[in-house]
């Protein structure tokens, strides 16, 4: 039974947040119709979130993903080097 209670709150927890943010969005979108200033300064202000930085292993992590198609190539230009 607690099972149940369980899923069923938290399923009732994902529906009103997703219900919330939409009930946002719609009246974001409204007062940007009707004050495009405030909508100029609110789109602005949004690219602040690339003040985050990438955490170092990330970038690792993306560095590694690069060099193993130019190994791959390299692996593949080597027997054709060889033949000539």
């Amino acid at each position: 039974m607690d099972v149940i209670n369980t899923d069923l709150l938290s399923l009732a927890v994902i529906i009103l947040s997703c219900g919330l943010l939409l009930l946002v969005m719609l009246k974001l979108v409204k007062w940007s119709k009707k004050m495009p200033k405030g909508a100029f300064i609110f789109l602005a202000l949004f690219p602040l979130i690339s003040i985050f930085p990438i955490p170092p292993q990330e970038i690792k992590k993306l560095e590694k993903i690069k060099q193993q198609p130019v190994k791959k190539e390299k692996e593949n230009s080597e027997p054709n080097e060889d033949s000539e």
